[in-house]
Parts: structure tokens; sequence; C-alpha cells
């Protein structure tokens, strides 16, 4: 999760003196070494850190392995939080969305605009991928890759056993889900956790009000459009999905929702492109056992989520050296295709060739360039690339209350949307 400004700076302070009890500098680096925080150690990301890592071993640089499991990267941050403290950060460290941002203002980030003109970063990626990269115009991270959050899983057996169609809208949503419900299978499988149901409720914004719409309330968090008649459609809607999960939903992981649409015991879940690795591995094929399509009404619309690579000062010049090839080995055709096809997602650099991706990534990655030309790519709120991580929190919080509630109205959940965009 990102850290607000004003959490990272206490948090900053508060834990330097712990840091430098506990936390050496350290013997002094070896040159053209490179340290690396990150927390990719599940199988395919672990394979695809270790080809980042002979690609800087081919260089004749070092790399330090700084892996750090558990928490989605909570735990990462902690750690990060007291090496920069006590003057030992990373050449590297995995940082994504306004976090990137609130970091740089504590002034520990590194610009690497050199590398980014030699490698000409400003044309092989979308211009809105590329601005969170930046602090006050200058380059101070790397992106790794892309999921789109905005898709909709189907298990094709399941919907042929209901006789129901995969939905384009959200009325052939509602329709399919009753075909499913008659039939005797969970509609839609969810896992009840505040990031769950933000993740519904952001593709149901996307596909009430379009991207426009979405990026005014829950990027930009305008006042008026969260308090707007669109979102008040869109509240009401996210709300009729919930009778269609099960009563089993609360506190579900993502990954044991994806099973029940794979087994076929639910017909549907809106997920990010994470839940296409649990298809694959069990076995399944796209397009034959299960379907991949957008969310109701959000085809022309791709909410993102990417992971990033933030660089840190260093004071060798060997070192910086090190770290200016990693970021450019990062941004690499070939480490972004090897990276993506181990993770399921999809390149962040554009105009690469996709023979070596399923079905479900090719679409993804057309949708991908085009939206970014439309104007339609959105970072996902409920995935930390859209907001500070206390308005994040506090949106999560009402929307799941909502999502909860019998008795709160989707006129009060807008007065509380508002109040909570405030939050800093």
């Amino acid at each position: 999760m990102p850290v607000a400004d004003s959490a990272l700076r206490r948090s900053l302070l508060s834990l330097a003196l712990g840091a430098f009890a506990t936390l050496g500098l350290g013997p002094a680096a070896r040159a053209g070494e490179v340290e690396v925080l990150h927390w990719w150690t599940s199988g395919g990301e672990a394979r695809a850190a270790q080809a980042l890592k002979a690609s800087l071993q081919a260089k004749g640089h070092q790399w330090k392995d700084f892996a750090v499991a558990g928490g989605g990267g909570d735990a990462a941050m902690t750690v990060l939080k007291s090496r920069v403290v006590s003057g030992n950060a990373p050449a590297a460290a995995q940082i994504k969305g306004p976090a990137l941002q609130e970091w740089a203002a504590e002034g520990v980030l590194a610009s690497i605009d050199d590398v980014a003109k030699a490698e000409h970063w400003d044309e092989v990626l979308p211009k809105v991928v590329a601005d969170i990269m930046k602090y006050k115009g200058s380059y101070v991270a790397v992106p790794v890759n892309v999921h789109r959050v905005n898709w909709l899983w189907v298990n094709t057996a399941a919907f042929k056993k209901a006789g129901a169609n995969v939905p384009t809208t959200w009325d052939e949503f509602f329709t399919a889900a009753e075909a499913l419900k008659k039939a005797g299978i969970t509609p839609i499988a969810h896992g009840g956790q505040n990031w769950q149901d933000l993740t519904t409720f952001e593709a149901v914004v996307i596909g009430v009000g379009g991207a426009d719409f979405y990026r005014k309330a829950l990027v930009q968090l305008d006042p008026a459009t969260l308090k707007s008649p669109t979102m008040e459609k869109a509240l009401a809607t996210f709300k009729r999905i919930k009778p269609y999960t099960d009563r089993n939903a609360a506190g579900r992981d993502w990954n044991l929702a994806t099973a029940m649409v794979i087994r076929g015991e639910a017909g549907m879940q809106i997920m990010g492109d994470w839940a296409k690795g649990e298809f694959i591995a069990a076995g399944k094929q796209p397009g034959k056992d299960f379907i991949c399509t957008p969310a109701p009404g959000t085809a022309k619309a791709f909410s993102f989520n990417i992971d990033s690579f933030a660089m840190f000062k260093l004071k060798s010049d060997a070192n910086t050296r090190a770290q200016r090839d990693l970021a450019a080995a990062i941004l690499s055709p070939e480490f972004q295709e090897t990276f993506s096809l181990n993770k399921g997602s999809i390149p962040v650099r554009l105009g690469l060739k996709m023979d070596k991706f399923d079905d479900c990534a090719k679409a993804s990655a057309k949708d991908f360039v085009d939206t970014a030309r439309s104007g339609a790519l959105v970072p996902s709120l409920a995935h930390g690339m859209a907001v500070p991580a206390a308005a994040e929190g506090a949106i999560k919080d009402v929307i799941s209350q909502f999502w909860n509630s019998d008795k709160m109205s989707a006129k009060e959940a807008m007065d509380r949307l508002a109040t909570a965009a405030r939050t800093r």
C-alpha cells in the first residue's frame, strides 16, 4: 500500500532512532553492485527476477537480492523506511503510484533522466504512465509491467448450462446473473475484502459513467462529480450485484473466488488479469474453458495497475552506473516480454510483438494501446495507482460499508464519499 505524504514523514522520523540501532551501514558496496528491494517471491515472479539478475550480471555488475515476502509489499515498505533513514538505501525498490511522488518529495530518489532520454522512454511509454514515473518533470522510477483491472472472467460451461450470454452491458450482466441463479450456479464469485469491493466498484463506475467520469470522480476526486446523478446510478448498480454473490463471500481471498469460477461453482468474477494465472495453473484454456472480457460497459476503457521501481540516490559512482543499467534493462524489450509472460501481465513498453502471449494478453495489449491514444487509460483506485493512500483508504471504507449495509442509501454513500475524498 502507498503511504500518505504526512504519514511517510512521520514514519521516517519515528523509525530513525530504531533503525540506527538495528541496522548498521554495512560494508562498503562492491563496485558495480545493485541492490534491489522487491517482493517477487512467488514462482513466476521469482523466475522473472532471475532474468533481470542475469541481464545485470551480463553487463559485469553484481546483483544483491533484497526480497521481502508477505503483505503485498507492506512488509517491504517497513524495511525500506528503516534502510532509508539509516542512510543505507538500496539502489532500487518496488514502489508504485502516488507513493513515488511521496518518496521523491523526501529528496531521497535519484533522477534517471539520462537513461530515459537515451532509451527514448517518452516515446515508448504512454504519457499517463510516464507522468506517474516522474517527479517535477524528471523520471525517478521505471515501470515494469501493466495489469488490467477491469476484467470480467466467465466460466463457459456454466454459461452454457444456464443458457446465458456473455454480458457487455450492466443490463446484460444482471440478465446473465438471473439465468445463472435459476440454474443453481452462484452468479458472481466475490471475496468480501475491502480492496475487492473497491475493485468491483471502480469497474462499475467506469461502466456506468465512462473513463472521463471515472477520472473526475475517483482520480481527481471532484466533489461535484462524486455527488452527481451518475455517481448515484453507479452506486445503485454496484449494490445490485451483492445479492448475486454467495453467503460465504465475507473475508474470502480473491484466488478462492477465482477457483469458484474455475470449478463452475460460480459463473463470473470481476478481477484483474492476475486471475488468469489461476485459470492457466488449473490447466484451463482461454476461449475454451473460460472467457476474459472487459467488465460491462468498459470495453473502451482500461483501468491499470503498474509495478515499478524507484531509484534511490547512491554515493558510489560504480553503483550508480549499475543502477542506470538496471533501469535500462527493465524497459528493454527482452525483459518486458520475459517478465510479463511469467507474471500474467502485459508489457508496459509500447510496440512489442505479442506472438508468445495468449489471447487474453493480446486483447489487453491492443486495448492498452488504443486507450492510451483515446485518453481512456486510467489508473486503478483500488490498487494504489490513483490517489494518496489516506484518501484511498477512506474511500475503500465507505464503499465496503455501503456494500455491507442494508440501510445506507446511495445518496448517503455519495455524501460519505465526498467527505472521504478530502482525507489527507
